[in-house]
């Protein structure tokens, strides 16, 4: 992208969230022979590209997305993960193979200390850079060690787990602490400098999920598009996460296994928490870029000349 239209997206992209509207998705694709322009545009901005590994289910490349300024995301700098304490050697070297320069951790310390620390190829260390879940993690390692069927109904059954995330999802826009992470690794990724990044927590769906959907809809991915990347991750982990259900059932550690699936998946409820949180502060998705993240044009202008088309 040359830097006289780069300036000129960076402006209009500005412009357009500042104010909270943005053009029609379909008015910036070229149709294919036979499809409406909405219907190409839908076709290209729902392609994800996953990593298949062994020991990590929710690996994506983040390109591919088509931006409503009329560019494309692209392909090989920037992924999103689950943990990575799992995977065998195979899955490294196929990690290897992204040619990765950082890998960015939102866990905190508690998950690490459970988990493991990712297993990655050689040479490449990660970065901590925790992001508080409101001591979800802590108290739910602790209600499922009890083993008390009604202590578990008490703190996630009659909708408290849903709040619970909704809660968290809030902190994600309210924190000083948490914004500082995520404006780290905006800055990172905009970075010329800066070689492929992958970031990632634990089951790659919440703190990695709303670092995603931030950052394309920064790069202009209409927000219908960026919330179907969010929401894809109930489709990579419904498996595993079945297999995690059935086996604390098996072990009698939950009568009702099933309490766990509002903390196990994504929802939009989940994500709109968060985007209401960042009108209320900020006016909307712009202020949150800028005074939220502290994120400023040129800085912005940066994310564009590196990621898009």
């Amino acid at each position: 992208m040359s830097r006289a239209r780069t300036r000129l997206v960076t402006a209009v992209l500005a412009s357009a969230l500042a104010i909270g509207t943005l053009p029609a998705a379909s008015a910036y694709a070229a149709p294919a022979a036979g499809a409406t322009s909405s219907h190409r545009y839908r076709q290209q901005a729902e392609t994800i590209h996953q990593i298949p590994l062994q020991g990590a289910v929710n690996v994506r490349d983040l390109g591919g997305y088509r931006t409503w300024t009329g560019g494309q995301v692209r392909q090989g700098l920037v992924y999103r993960s689950d943990a990575l304490g799992k995977l065998t050697p195979a899955d490294t070297t196929a990690v290897s193979g992204l040619g990765l320069t950082r890998v960015v951790d939102f866990r905190i310390p508690l998950e690490l200390q459970y988990d493991g620390a990712d297993r990655l190829p050689a040479g490449l260390t990660p970065t901590s850079r925790p992001v508080s879940d409101l001591g979800l993690y802590g108290t739910l390692l602790g209600v499922i060690s009890s083993g008390d069927p009604a202590r578990q109904e008490q703190m996630l059954g009659g909708g408290r787990a849903e709040a619970y995330m909704r809660d968290i999802y809030r902190t994600f826009v309210t924190s000083p602490e948490n914004r500082a992470q995520f404006a780290a690794t905006l800055r990172e990724i905009a970075d010329g400098r800066q070689g492929p990044l992958l970031f990632h927590c634990t089951s790659g769906k919440d703190r990695t999920g709303w670092m995603s959907y931030v950052l394309l809809r920064a790069l202009a991915v209409p927000e219908d598009a960026a919330a179907r990347d969010y929401l894809a991750s109930n489709t990579f982990r419904a498996a595993y996460d079945a297999q995690v259900r059935a086996g604390l059932k098996q072990s009698g550690r939950m009568q009702n296994p099933d309490l766990l699936i509002p903390l196990q998946e994504v929802r939009q409820d989940y994500l709109d928490a968060a985007t209401s949180q960042l009108a209320a502060d900020y006016g909307g998705f712009y202020g949150y870029l800028t005074d939220g993240l502290g994120l400023d044009l040129p800085t912005l202008a940066k994310l564009q000349t590196k990621l898009v088309r």
